[in-house]
């Protein structure tokens, strides 16, 4: 404990340099903690500059759960800086499902660049003050989150509501619209035709094992779901809809409910009104090349879009209120990721990475798949779910998982998949599939994509 500078309870033989040493060490710590105190996060519009120096500050404050990177660049050479938050930052740990939160796509909508910006503040102060609930969150989830995909469009942006300026990257392209998607065959540009920060973040999804993300953007409020873009197949009720549409519909509907006006639906004059706050994106209004569907299709991560204020750049008086109506919503989110059942694919010499995991009822185009530590994760509501599991040169594996309701809100269901030799396992590639996440965790390499002909004529058939 430090002395007090006005009376200072000391041994006799002190001596007057000894007492002028220890109250400066006492200012000095005052000092120290003003400084830190002064760092914290205040609710104003940051700068790239000033978005920098706070994330710098946590890298080097918070170590031991905070670890700041940079996932590409801009056109203009500015970094995509990524913040990532959880109690072993710098590397996944098994079991341990990964989120990203993504904002700031469109230059010009700004409150879920500073949203994620306090976001990582509350975070951060959670852990340092021994919050239970916050501490739990990071033991149980690595998050990642990047508050400005767009810096270069945020600074051309100028403050009106509703218009654009700012909106696209330095190229003039809208980075929502350039992602790769399947189901529009205009979409498929070549590489040299994506735009940086969207190559940037492929790369980081090809670089994770993401389980659950959102991206947050502006002029509207309301939680938007996959998919976008039309699959080519029977809409249903104007919906295009995907195989995991009641998760889809869950998640969308947990955010809208814990935030303050969202779940009302009608917030916004200049808007649509939306049942409960949540809407399909294509019945809402169609678009391809967006990176709710890319996420789905490609990373096996399941994305929804958050529209999170009316205005696209509010004045700066109203952030704090944002933060008031958002945070809630933004961590309940979050433990989304621990739905449904997790484990591992194991053959007769370990983990299999590329391993098949498809739920009997829910076979899309891009069938989930293992990553390089045999990981799969699958978000799935409470109920029982027929599970077949494929690997060359392996039976498939089919096993029924009862998924609890009460479950714990932290940890889905763990359950591994013993696989048994076999010499007799056809396989059939999947052209169309990407699948960005088999390196995730930081592989180099991709393993050939396949899926069994026996588990497809056997999914018919249940």
């Amino acid at each position: 404990m430090f002395p007090s500078i006005t009376n200072p309870i000391l041994p006799e033989e002190d001596s007057p340099t000894e007492l002028r040493c220890q109250r400066g060490m006492f200012l000095l710590f005052v000092v120290l903690l003003f400084i830190t105190r002064a760092a914290a996060l205040d609710f104003r519009y940051h700068d790239n500059t000033a978005m920098k120096e706070y994330l710098l500050h946590i890298n080097t404050t918070s170590p031991e759960i905070a670890h700041l990177h940079s996932i590409g660049r801009s056109v203009r050479g500015q970094e995509l800086w990524v913040m990532i938050v959880g109690l072993n930052p710098r590397q996944h740990t098994l079991g341990i499902p990964e989120f990203n939160y993504v904002a700031n796509m469109h230059g010009n909508e700004v409150v879920g660049r500073e949203l994620l910006l306090q976001l990582i503040d509350f975070l951060v102060e959670g852990y340092h003050s021994n919050s239970s609930s916050v501490k739990r969150l990071l033991s149980s989830t690595r998050i990642h989150l990047l508050p400005s995909m767009n810096p270069d469009g945020f600074d051309d942006a100028d403050t009106q509501c509703l218009h654009n300026q700012g909106r696209y990257n330095h190229n003039g392209v809208d980075l929502n619209r350039n992602f790769p998607d399947v189901f529009s065959d205009h979409s498929r540009q070549p590489k040299q035709q994506r735009e940086p920060e969207v190559e940037a973040v492929m790369s980081w999804l090809r670089s994770e094992t993401f389980v659950l993300s959102a991206n947050l953007h502006g002029g509207a409020l309301v939680a938007s779901y996959p998919y976008d873009s039309n699959q080519g197949r029977v809409l249903v009720g104007g919906a295009s809809v995907t195989p995991d549409n009641d998760v889809f519909v869950h998640l969308a509907k947990v955010y809208a409910s814990s935030h303050t006006s969202m779940h009302h639906g009608n917030s916004c004059v200049h808007s649509n009104k939306f049942a409960d706050g949540i809407t399909n994106g294509y019945e809402w209004y169609p678009l391809s090349g967006g990176l709710q569907d890319y996420s789905y299709l490609h990373a096996q991560c399941l994305d929804i879009t958050l529209e999170v204020s009316c205005c696209k750049f509010p004045a700066e008086d109203q952030l704090q209120d944002f933060w008031t109506a958002n945070r809630p919503p933004l961590i309940a989110f979050i433990q989304q990721i621990h739905l449904g059942v997790k484990g591992r694919v194991l053959g007769s010499s370990g983990p299999l990475q590329g391993a098949l995991v498809v739920v009997s009822d829910r076979l899309d185009r891009c069938p989930f798949t293992t990553d390089h530590n045999g990981e799969y994760y699958r978000l799935l509501l409470p109920g029982n779910y027929t599970f077949m599991v494929s690997f060359p040169g392996y039976q498939v594996a089919q096993e029924m998982l009862s998924i609890p309701s009460n479950q714990n809100g932290f940890s889905a269901l763990n359950h591994d998949f013993l696989m048994k030799p076999s010499s007799t396992a056809p396989a059939m590639i999947f052209p169309l599939c990407d699948h960005a996440h088999l390196q995730g965790g930081g592989a180099t390499t991709s393993p050939t994509l396949f899926c069994i002909l026996l588990l497809t004529l056997l999914l018919l058939d249940l």
